[in-house]
């Protein structure tokens, strides 16, 4: 096909590899999204696979989107009824179509991270365990950690005391998700694999079904997606997956690299393919990346090249301290735009954590420099989002506790903890779930509800009763967006949170944007709608259009590029992290991490070795991080750069976001 001219070599023989099951392991920057896209293509094209029978398996509906996008381009119509989509995107679907076989309902919620954190709380309550000794996000987490090794709680391995009280709240955290007839994201997954491990009937209708499987990120993927992909390629054994476990960073979320050796293992007939030519970045920048990386052990060695030349050599730079690196880092960008050798968008600014972006943001300020700081709270985190979003959940779901107990009493209607406490008591004791219990008040036929409360709270919960069940009764017809215009009418919710300030302005702005997004499911319903928000990537996506430096973790770097990239914080108990003295699994991830950022740059990249902390008031020595002794010295530029104690950053008294049309000469 005339596509195929457009792939090298390496990425034809991936494209047209034969039946079975393929690894291709990917370097940064390879072309794996065209490679699996045009695979996907060249199966309905040339190989008469029909769409309905490939099933197409990426980790964000970002890469989901995009891939879906470039197969239309290549196939049009022909690619009608392919399954692409993420992990939990594909196991919600069919767990709503098999729901039969599960113990919930095929209309169940998707409940969110903090909604889980709530339902733990209620948990640790029912159990009577104290959560400021055993806090809730920590429980959960040790949950979460267990259901992506397959563990329920029946199976939950104790060891402390601490176990033993994880084990029973999981248990209660399990039976309070059925008794509100929800999922949590883990559970998409491991209800999915004791699916298809129990019911050798449903594993066979999809396993024969789906002739081809592919999955992108394939480094990525955790016990139980492994489990997933076995199952569903069991009868045709063509999987094809692609992946690069030199990018494996998200060890903490359960990702375990080496399923790439699981596969081999359990694929002998694997044929592996590498993708090694690189169209990102400079050569020098790629033999620095490789410098770190080969000397992780467990590994199959790539050797990267590129055709884009050797490239500048890479810029070391030693600086006094974390705000004297900072200061590096701003005049560095505000001189190179000044002359007009980059624009503000071509630069980012990478650090290990989170907390490093205070003395750097602080820099930009003070420099009346704009930028974009990815990890900031997202759009589906934001208080008016949530809250909107729980009153449709609670509609399409009455028995959604933790949605009812964030709705209820918003705006302010009398409705207080106690009354909802004394709610889920008595609820629990007719043998309802509270939002039952308020339907009932609503329509009078449980007497009981409404004398158990007081005169106020009586009321307040039977006019939300009946709003509730008017709301329901106007979903069976009316579209997502008609029926959340309703909702804030009769709950008057913009006069809550527009209060006339900005902040109000841009709150009620974003309830504007998700009109906007309800206006697209017009023809889709409720149900569908909740759960396009409830998948949304938890990764936040950063404004292509705002040309501005971007302040990023590089954990938050995966997946970008950028012609200029700054590393900050190499200094031994940052990068590597001090956590990851004593663990080699987690020195590991630490250099792969590293080898993530390095291979972000396309042009130039600077690695920045803060010589001191502050620590207490005090400036307390550092050690340049272990692994630039690895980098060959013949890779960095002639004279390393070195800055020293300044008085200080220059100040203005107004932050004008377009300061960087006209910067000042350097």
């Amino acid at each position: 096909m005339d596509f195929l001219s457009d792939l090298n070599p390496q990425q034809q023989q991936a494209v047209m590899a034969g039946l079975g099951p393929v690894l291709v392991l990917a370097g940064p920057g390879s072309g794996k999204t065209r490679v699996l896209t045009q695979r996907i293509a060249y199966l309905i094209s040339s190989m008469g696979v029909r769409p309905y029978q490939i099933l197409a398996v990426t980790f964000t509906n970002k890469a989901a989107r995009e891939m879906e996008a470039r197969v239309v381009n290549l196939l049009g119509e022909q690619a009608q009824g392919l399954s692409l989509g993420t992990f939990h995107s594909i196991c919600a679907r069919i767990l709503r179509r098999e729901a039969e076989n599960l113990p919930f309902k095929s209309n169940f919620v998707i409940f969110d991270t903090d909604d889980q954190i709530t339902l733990v709380k209620h948990a640790l309550l029912d159990l009577d365990i104290d959560e400021k000794k055993y806090r809730p996000a920590g429980v959960h987490a040790s949950i979460s950690r267990a259901k992506n090794e397959l563990i329920f709680p029946d199976t939950f391995p104790v060891q402390t005391y601490r176990d033993e009280v994880v084990k029973r709240v999981f248990q209660r955290y399990q039976e309070l998700l059925l008794a509100n007839n929800a999922l949590d994201f883990d559970d998409l997954l491991i209800w999915m694999a004791k699916l298809l491990e129990d019911n050798l009937a449903v594993r066979d209708k999809y396993a024969r079904r789906y002739e081809h499987v592919l999955v992108d990120e394939f480094q990525d993927t955790n016990m139980v997606q492994y489990l997933l992909i076995k199952h569903l390629s069991s009868f045709h054994h063509n999987i094809f997956v692609v992946g690069d476990p030199d990018q494996s960073i998200y060890r903490w979320r359960g990702a375990d690299y080496r399923n790439v050796l699981r596969f081999e293992k359990d694929y002998p007939e694997t044929q592996t393919i590498l993708l090694e030519e690189n169209y990102r970045s400079t050569q020098h920048i790629l033999d620095t990346a490789m410098a770190i990386i080969d000397r992780n052990p467990y590994r199959t060695k790539k050797q990267l090249f590129t055709g884009r030349g050797s490239g500048q050599k890479v810029v070391l730079h030693e600086a006094y301290d974390e705000r004297v690196e900072s200061g590096f880092v701003v005049d560095t960008i505000a001189s190179l735009v000044a002359r007009k050798q980059a624009r503000p968008g071509d630069f980012a600014i990478m650090y290990r954590t989170n907390a490093q972006s205070r003395v750097l943001e602080e820099a930009f300020l003070h420099a009346n420099l704009p930028y974009k700081l990815v990890g900031a709270q997202r759009f589906y985190g934001r208080r008016e989002i949530k809250d909107v979003v729980a009153f449709l959940r609670l509609v399409n779901n009455p028995v959604d506790e933790i949605s009812l107990a964030r709705v209820i009493n918003v705006p302010p209607r009398g409705i207080g903890e106690k009354t909802m406490t004394s709610l889920r008591l008595l609820a629990q004791k007719l043998g309802m779930s509270p939002g039952e219990a308020v339907l009932a008040s609503g329509s009078g036929s449980q007497p009981e509800i409404r004398e158990a409360f007081a005169g106020r709270a009586a009321n307040a919960l039977a006019n939300f009763g009946q709003l509730l069940e008017f709301w329901r009764s106007m979903a069976e017809a009316a579209p997502p967006l008609a029926l959340m215009d309703r909702i804030l009418e009769d709950v008057d919710y913009r006069p809550y949170i527009d209060d006339g300030t900005e902040e109000g302005a841009e709150r009620w702005e974003n309830i504007m944007e998700l009109r906007r997004l309800a206006a697209e499911y017009q023809d889709q319903g409720l149900e569908v709608f909740l759960e396009r928000i409830a998948l949304v990537s938890d990764q936040d996506t950063v404004d292509a259009s705002a040309n501005v430096p971007t302040l990023l973790t590089l954990h938050a770097a995966k997946g970008l590029e950028f012609p200029v990239v700054f590393i900050a914080g190499l200094d031994d108990g940052t990068l590597p992290h001090a956590r990851s003295f004593d663990d080699p699994e987690e020195m590991m991830e630490e250099r792969r991490l590293l080898y993530v950022g390095i291979t972000r740059a396309k042009d130039h990249l600077y690695l920045i070795v803060p010589q001191n902390r502050s620590a207490y008031g005090f400036a307390e020595p550092t050690d340049p991080s272990r692994f630039l002794e690895d980098i060959p010295i013949e890779l960095f530029a002639e004279s390393p750069g070195r800055s020293g104690s300044r008085a200080g950053f220059k100040t203005k008294s107004t932050y004008r976001p377009d300061r960087w049309e006209a910067p000042a000469p350097a």
